[in-house]
This record gives C-alpha cells, structure tokens and sequence, in this order.
C-alpha cells in the first residue's frame, strides 16, 4: 500500500479584534490549500445556504446529542444559537490527506487541543495591547465599558499563548498569511509525518 501522509489540522487564534477572520479571508483570497472546517449550527438555513456546503444544519435536540456522543471538536452559544466544529468532518477530511484550518476563539481552541493534542495551534497577536485597542475602537460599534471589558479578556488571553505551537504576529495582514504558510509547509516536512513513506519505500534498494 503506497504511502498517503494525513492533512494537518491547523487551529488560528487571539485574542478578540486581532484579525483572524481578516487573516483567514486573505488566506482564501491567495488560493490557499487549507480546508476551512464547515460547522454544526442550529440556527435556520438563510437564503441561499445549503447543509453540508455552508454549514451543517440540525435541531437544538440533535446538538445537543452530539455533544452527549462527543462528536464535536469544540461547541459555544452565540445570539441563542449553538455552534460546533464537527470531529467526524475534521477526520475524514484529514484522511484524505488535506489540511483543515479552524478559525476559533482562544477557549474553543484550547478545548480542540484537549481532544485533538496533534493539532498546529497558532496564536495570532497583535504587534500591542495598545494596538489591538486602536482595532477594537477602530470599529466604531462599541461603548468604552464593552472595549475595556474585551481589553481585559485579551490581557488574560495573551497569557494562554504558551498552549500554543507557534505564534504569528499580525502587523501586517499579507505578511501574517506568509508567516502561516511557512508555519505549515515546514510542519509538513516534520520527520515523524514522512519517516514512513521512506521506511515503506518498495524502490529504495540504493539506501
């Protein structure tokens, strides 16, 4: 049987406002070969949406029996809707040898490595504290109590970065997808992932 090396799971996170659906949409904008994860939600179908494509739709009943069966990657409540990362969708796409990335916050991320210890996890910082405050206010959409009260959870975020595999510093958006396709591609070529194609290697008669 000839060798077939498993896709990675790369799992993105920071701290609220640092820029991961930003960074994640340029990845797609340049044709990347990471596999964005689709989720379990229980919201409604808006127009246009099809299940499997866009997101997997179920009832609160069948959430909530797939998180009692441990099928979910990760989970959280968001406006009284659930959402989750399904394991068997992430599994299935590894196999077939593509890599899947997750777009998630710090918390979720740090549930996924308990379940998945063999992720890439990759914190995405700001260049500052100081920085990612301008970014929060730069949206115009929250009070002054709603941005200390996220400053204070990213403060106690950043401390969580040490979970992580690596960190990418998003200063610039072009250069934080660099950093991360490199990040990739060298895990790629971690001996533990390819000892086997050449252990396996039927025409090695030369080594």
């Amino acid at each position: 049987m000839s060798f077939k090396e498993k896709g990675l799971l790369v799992v993105l996170s920071g701290p609220s406002g640092v820029g991961k659906g930003t960074v994640c949409k340029a990845l797609r904008n340049r044709g990347s070969s990471l596999q964005y994860s689709i989720s379990v939600t229980t919201r409604k179908p808006r127009e246009g949406e099809i299940d499997g494509v866009h997101y997997f739709f179920r009832t609160r009943d069948q959430f909530q029996q797939m998180i009692e069966n441990e099928q979910l990657l990760e989970w959280a409540e968001y406006v009284g809707n659930f959402y989750g990362t399904p394991i068997d969708y992430v599994r299935k796409t590894l196999d077939d040898g593509k890599d899947v990335i997750l777009e998630i916050e710090v918390q979720g991320a740090l549930q996924v490595k308990h379940r998945f210890p063999d992720g890439l996890f990759i914190f995405l910082a700001p260049p500052n504290l100081n920085e990612l405050k301008k970014r929060i206010v730069g949206r115009g959409t929250e009070t002054a109590e709603l941005i200390e009260s996220r400053m204070n959870v990213a403060r106690s975020e950043m401390e969580l970065m040490q979970n992580y595999n690596y960190v990418v510093e998003n200063d610039q958006v072009e250069k934080a997808c660099d950093r991360i396709e490199a990040i990739v591609l060298a895990e790629h070529c971690r001996v533990d992932r390819l000892i086997g194609k050449y252990q396996n290697n039927e025409g090695a008669d030369g080594l």
